[in-house]
Order: C-alpha cells, then sequence, then structure tokens
C-alpha cells in the first residue's frame, strides 16, 4: 500500500510525471485492447494482408494521435512556437526539447501495441502465409480441387476443414510465427540498445545546455499554468462581484432605523481585501480583454529584479458646488 502511495505521489508531483503515468496507462490500454480483442483472419487472398496489417498499424496510428492529444508538452510546444515575439525572445532548443519529449510519450503506446502483435504472431501469419514457399512443408491438402494459394490463404483459420486431422496448417503457422516473432524481439532489442547507447553517450554533450533547455521548458509549463489559475481566480471574483451588482440594483430603497452602524468584522475586511487583491484592478469587460491580448502578444520579460509598476489610487474631496476641499495629488 505505501509503495502505491508513493507511485501515485510521483504521478501527481508534476506535468511531466503525469504526462508519464497517462502513457503508460495507455500503453496497458493497447495490451487489454488487444488481448479482448477477437482476431479473426478473413483468409482470402484478396483481404488476408489488407486486414492484418490495417489490424497491425491502424491503431497505432490511433493511439500515437490520442498519445499527442492527451500530452500536456504539445500545448506547450506549440503556444512557444507560434507566439509573437514581443518582449521575450524564442529558443528553438526549447522547442526542439518538448517536441523530443512529445513524442517519445507519443510512441510508447503503438510500439507496445506492435510489439505485442508481432509476439502474438496471429497479424503475421494472416499477412504472409500465401508467402511461404510450399516445397518446404508435407502434408498439403491436394484432395480439396483449390489453388495452392487459397490453401495457403486458409492457413490461419484452423478451423477450416481441409486442414482436419492435417499437419500442415500447424507447420506453416509455426514457420510464420517464428518470423514474427523473430522480428518483434529484434526490435524490442534494438530499442532497448538504443535507450542504453542515449543513457551512454548524453554525458558527452554539454550538460550545462540540456540543463538550461530543461528549465525552461518546466518554467514554460509551469508559467502557463500559473496564468491559468489566476485567471480562474480572477474570474470568479468577477463573476461574483456582477453578480452581486446585478441583484443589489434591483433593491428597493429601505429606510432602516438603528442604534448605531453595523460594524464590520475583521474577517469580513480580509475577505474584501483578498478579493480585491484577485482582481489585480482588472474591473471591465475591455480590461481583461486587453490584458489578454497582450499575454499571447507579448510575454513578459524575463527579469524578476525590474519591480512593475502599481498604479496608485488618488483622492479629491469636492463640496457640492464642486469645488476641492482636500486633495491626495
Amino acid at each position: 500500500m505505501e509503495r502505491l502511495k508513493l507511485v501515485l505521489q510521483y504521478f501527481q508531483s508534476n506535468s511531466e510525471s503525469i504526462s508519464n503515468g497517462i502513457c503508460v496507462i495507455l500503453a496497458l490500454i493497447s495490451v487489454k485492447l488487444y488481448t479482448s480483442f477477437d482476431f479473426n483472419c478473413p483468409c482470402i487472398p484478396q483481404y488476408n494482408k489488407m486486414y492484418a496489417l490495417g489490424v497491425m498499424f491502424v491503431p497505432p496510428i490511433i493511439l500515437f494521435l490520442l498519445g499527442i492529444l492527451i500530452n500536456r508538452h504539445t500545448g506547450v510546444m506549440l503556444d512557444e512556437w507560434l507566439r509573437p515575439v514581443g518582449k521575450r525572445g524564442k529558443n528553438p532548443a526549447v522547442v526542439k526539447y518538448l517536441f523530443s519529449a512529445m513524442m517519445q510519450r507519443a510512441m510508447l503506446a503503438p510500439m507496445v501495441w506492435i510489439l505485442v502483435t508481432l509476439l502474438d504472431g496471429k497479424c503475421f501469419i494472416c499477412a504472409f502465409s500465401m508467402s511461404v514457399d510450399p516445397k518446404y512443408f508435407t502434408g498439403i491438402p491436394n484432395n480439396t480441387g483449390m489453388d495452392l494459394v487459397k490453401i495457403l490463404a486458409k492457413v490461419p483459420c484452423k478451423e477450416d476443414i481441409i486442414f482436419r486431422n492435417n499437419t500442415f496448417r500447424k507447420a506453416v503457422s509455426r514457420y510464420v510465427r517464428c518470423y514474427s516473432q523473430a522480428i518483434g524481439w529484434s526490435i524490442l532489442l534494438f530499442l532497448i540498445l538504443l535507450g542504453a547507447l542515449g543513457r551512454f553517450i548524453k554525458p558527452c554533450f554539454n550538460q550545462a545546455n540540456f540543463l538550461q533547455t530543461r528549465y525552461w521548458s518546466n518554467y514554460l509549463d509551469i508559467e502557463q499554468k500559473l496564468f491559468d489559475e489566476t485567471c480562474v481566480l480572477h474570474a470568479r471574483v468577477f463573476a461574483r462581484k456582477c453578480v452581486v451588482q446585478f441583484f443589489e440594483g434591483m433593491r428597493e430603497d429601505v429606510w432602516l432605523r438603528l442604534p448605531r452602524p453595523p460594524v464590520r468584522t475583521k474577517e469580513e475586511e480580509e475577505e474584501e481585501e483578498e478579493e480585491h487583491e484577485r482582481l489585480h484592478g482588472i474591473t471591465r469587460h475591455d480590461q481583461v480583454d486587453h490584458i489578454l491580448n497582450t499575454w499571447y502578444g507579448c510575454k513578459p520579460e524575463l527579469d524578476v529584479t525590474k519591480i512593475a509598476y502599481r498604479p496608485k489610487v488618488y483622492i479629491t474631496w469636492e463640496d457640492r458646488e464642486g469645488r476641492a476641499v482636500y486633495s491626495d495629488v
């Protein structure tokens, strides 16, 4: 149970871990889909190869596109690539890093599907049973009056009557399955060697550039998250004030006789001050549109030493005739 909690905490720690978790789940789903999928080869020469290769490669394409869509790095990469330059220059290395991370995660589930189909061998037998040279096998059912190509096309269909009490079908299936599994294990070995080679040669490159690229890619992700969260908080307070103003505008004047003015509690003052801070002085529709357009067209400069200008509020008291009595200006 403790190990499960640690795994869940790892996947919830940041967006990169969440993306890894989603890709692992997609890979497990692909295995589950294949094991629950009822593969039925048509056993017709014109359709065997098309059907088998479709089952082998169409679901991986779907899983690949799904992996790209649900990967958060996709949105961050596109935002960074397509945004206007503004006050902040673009770093091509960060875009390449995000693209590489996106592709690696998106390729996991499709590769798992292809490896499972190759190691299982049913699709390969259906697609290439007609390519086998029958002279290397004995027990060909010649008493059926069928063409040899049609007989080979029926090899994946073990229930067919022409293969009853016949070892030809089993021999051909075993032969083609061996090729399929050999290709599957070879691809798996190649991927493992490729990953190991990448680990070994990684220290040979400049680690400072890699750390900088990774840092700024994480920064872009966190920055977008914080902006979205701030927009949600602002929209909540903005909507609340608009609704309150609407209902207060529908009230009629009421005269009350009270012994003394109501005293506001400290909690109410703190809550109102907190709501005012969440608005950040953006209290009109045109201001909201302007700040959103500015955020997209001109991202802030990456320099926190510059203090942002905060507009001040100046109050002027006037008498009934409109003459200034006192002013803070």
